[in-house]
């Protein structure tokens, strides 16, 4: 299997005629909206939790990933089929499109694990949704966020289970919604995921389909089963898969929904102000990006910002914001909002740097005559 920057394209087997696109954590990031709910929880534990109002409220609070909005466009207007197929029951996936624009009419079809004999890791949603769209399951591609398997039983963490690195915590299952778990330091726990979704690309190759991995980062890996993993749905590259390519970038830019955030500008990184540095970004933001940084009422510049993964960071992530403008001046420690609104590249596990002087300097260029553009207005 191959990582993005390895993959060549599918120039093997039958031809992609389908897409089938999980939800929770490929298409909306629920996941973040799920842990916020759980830290008020647990913040107020002993009391009962109203889980409908607490489900609607998280839901409406998911915000599409980077790139989903994009494909599932470009997809319907290219008259490419598409498909849903989620671990989660039919009314909750409803339920979370409908705070979505034409997300609900952009699918031919629509499936939940309850309209079906068994979830995933059972192929039978893939398989059911194929056979809606009238295709066969090797001509389909699904596209899936990740690829771990669940512990089968409800097992008792010990102590030092407990204390495990944040990339190795449990998943727990809310109400059919896996959530991860963000307290190392409570002593002893259930691991309550029965129906975990880190099954999915299990699921699709059980159904014999294409497979692209779009896997949290801290799970990232290139050793799955998937044919190939990206960072983020940002890096999809239809044509790779005979499917019509995109035709929205400007000269070597790509204009995207702006990400914003704030934070402290510190000796040229920005230290994200938050409560919980692990949902001040999606996992799946990495890369070089362009943008407008704001200090004050009136003081704006243009920007590079790359982010690249450091799990010696609380948040996963090292942001490094490079001033594009020579003659801009910056205080060493000041509060900053930044406004990302176009991505140059994926993260190619190198961090940017002031020796790499001239590859520097060719960004800073691109982002400069870019960032002039109507396509990428400031904030």
């Amino acid at each position: 299997m191959s990582c993005c920057c390895e993959f060549q394209g599918c120039d093997k087997g039958a031809k992609v005629l389908g897409v089938i696109f999980d939800l929770d954590g490929t298409l909306l990031d629920t996941e973040r909206a799920s842990r916020g709910v759980l830290n008020e929880f647990l913040a107020r534990y002993g009391k009962e939790l109203d889980r409908e109002k607490e489900d609607k409220k998280r839901w409406a609070k998911a915000k599409a990933l980077p790139g989903a909005n994009r494909l599932i466009k470009h997809f319907q207007k290219n008259g490419v089929p598409v498909a849903l197929a989620s671990n989660s029951l039919r009314e909750y996936i409803d339920a979370k499109i409908s705070y979505h624009k034409g997300w609900k009419e952009s699918f031919s079809v629509i499936l939940g694990s309850d309209q079906v004999k068994a979830g995933k890791p059972s192929p039978y949603l893939f398989e059911e949704a194929a056979k809606k769209m009238g295709l066969d399951a090797i001509n389909c591609l699904v596209i899936e966020d990740s690829f771990y398997q669940h512990n089968p039983q409800n097992k008792v963490i010990t102590d030092e289970e407990a204390t495990v690195p944040p990339v190795l915590k449990p998943i727990v299952e809310v109400d059919h919604q896996p959530i991860l778990w963000p307290y190392p330091n409570l002593h002893r726990y259930v691991w309550m995921a029965v129906e975990c979704k880190r099954v999915g690309v299990k699921a699709a190759n059980a159904a014999q389909m294409k497979i692209v991995a779009v896997p949290s980062e801290r799970e990232a890996d290139c050793n799955g089963l998937a044919n190939v993993v990206l960072h983020s749905l940002l890096e999809f590259q239809p044509e790779l898969w005979g499917l019509p390519p995109f035709d929205d970038w400007l000269d070597d830019t790509l204009p995207i929904e702006p990400i914003h955030l704030s934070g402290l500008y510190v000796t040229g990184c920005l230290e994200e102000s938050t409560d919980n540095a692990t949902l001040a970004l999606p996992d799946q933001v990495v890369g070089l990006y362009l943008g407008w940084a704001k200090i004050d009422t009136d003081r704006k510049f243009k920007i590079l910002a790359s982010i690249n993964l450091d799990f010696s960071c609380v948040s996963y992530k090292r942001i490094r914001v490079y001033l594009v403008d020579s003659n801009s001046d910056l205080k060493q420690k000041q509060k900053m909002q930044i406004s990302l609104v176009g991505y140059i590249r994926t993260w190619d596990n190198k961090e940017l740097s002031s020796t790499a002087f001239d590859k520097l300097e060719e960004y800073k260029s691109i982002a400069r005559a870019s960032l002039d553009l109507p396509s990428f207005t400031c904030l």
